[in-house]
């Protein structure tokens, strides 16, 4: 006998779960770098645009070092997982408590009394960063699509 569980959690295709994934990772960079743009150059200011320019730096450098690393493993995870799995394992428990962290991170540096310039640099660099590695998902979430598509024009491998 399943569990209720088990018979009522939402499930998706692991095409939908990079989907799931790489809207994520774009929405959520998308957004941080809006604002810390904002925050940055709401004054017009030269220095500004400086700082803007040095967070896009840094968030690249964060993207290549760190994020691509684990925008690969989230991939993995999710093809690893197979066809048909609780729509919200995309990510795995450590990497949704990681998630709530920066929630929390984000809310203390605004709540602290940061300069805006500062909190725009810091916002800047990881939507940047976010943004540039989201980039491997889409290329996946692309690729499974032609393999299932080729897969279905010439079911025959002739």
């Amino acid at each position: 006998m399943t569990s209720w569980l088990e018979t009522y959690k939402p499930v998706a295709s692991s095409r939908m779960q990079l989907l799931l994934t790489g809207a994520m990772w774009s929405c959520v960079g998308a957004g941080l770098f809006s604002v810390g743009t904002y925050w940055l150059l709401k004054n017009g200011e030269t220095k500004g645009f400086i700082l803007l320019i040095i967070a896009a730096a840094l968030g690249l450098g964060k993207a290549l070092l760190v994020l691509d690393r684990t925008t690969l493993h989230s991939i993995t995870r999710v093809k690893s997982r197979g066809e048909d799995r609780c729509f919200g394992g995309f990510l795995s428990p450590r990497v949704w408590i990681l998630v709530i962290g920066m929630m929390l991170l984000g809310r203390i540096l605004r709540t602290v009394g940061l300069p805006k310039p500062i909190l725009g640099l810091i916002y800047g660099a990881v939507g940047i960063g976010l943004l540039f590695s989201s980039r491997l998902i889409w290329r996946a979430w692309k690729d499974q699509r032609e393999v299932k598509v080729s897969v279905v024009e010439n079911p025959d491998g002739k």
